[in-house]
């Protein structure tokens, strides 16, 4: 008859109970428990999204991205009528001097007096609706500030998105003015009493003058 041997307490082929399993051999990681996590490795709290490391996650009521506003890196507050209407006026000088030019270069008189006009005058002119539809139309597009907008700090953008509109778009919103024109010049008014302070021309096109 022979016996167990004797490190053998439960006998041969005798299962431990459960949850006493083998002892790791020196160098090796424990197993850990289902679910449990590992040493060092904080549990990730139930319902709360894993963020990026060293990526805090965003406080309550608060964006994950962009500056306060209605739309992703939205500036806050519409720019004033009257703010309007001065970078309006800034960006009317720009063709100043090219029409000084004109009228004083490329204008003349023929020989009974009557006023006559040489190439000069056609190509001043011509240099006027290039610097103001550069100014206008590209810039205002592309970053959303002409010069006069840059100078009063406005910024035309989208007020959907919050993004520039294109050099494009600016230039259909220029054309959309003659709607502004044909109501009376009320279209030009209209920021005085619109919540979003847009003229008829913006409503139609969807853009904004921002602070």
């Amino acid at each position: 008859m022979s016996y167990p041997p004797p490190n053998d307490p439960y006998g041969q082929g005798q299962q431990p109970p459960y949850g006493q399993g083998e002892q790791p051999q020196y160098g090796q990681q424990p197993q850990q428990p289902y679910g449990q996590p590992q040493y060092g490795q904080p549990q990730q709290p139930y319902g709360q999204p894993q963020q990026p490391y060293g990526q805090p996650a965003p406080g309550y009521g608060q964006p994950a991205y962009g500056a306060p506003g209605y739309g992703p890196g939205m500036p806050v507050g519409y720019a004033s009528w009257i703010a309007r209407v001065g970078s309006y006026l800034i960006d009317g000088l720009v063709t100043v001097p090219f029409t000084i030019l004109a009228v004083t270069i490329g204008q003349g008189k023929d020989e009974y007096g009557l006023p006559t006009v040489n190439a000069a005058y056609y190509i001043f002119l011509l240099l006027g609706i290039v610097a103001s539809g550069y100014n206008r139309w590209y810039l205002a597009g592309t970053t959303g500030q002409s010069w006069g907008k840059k100078a009063l700090g406005q910024k035309l953008v989208d007020q959907n998105t919050g993004q520039t509109i294109g050099a494009g778009k600016a230039f259909l919103r220029d054309l959309a003015h003659v709607v502004d024109v044909i109501t009376c010049y009320i279209g030009f008014l209209w920021p005085l009493w619109d919540e979003k302070k847009q003229t008829l021309s913006d409503k139609i096109c969807s853009t904004v003058v921002v602070r």
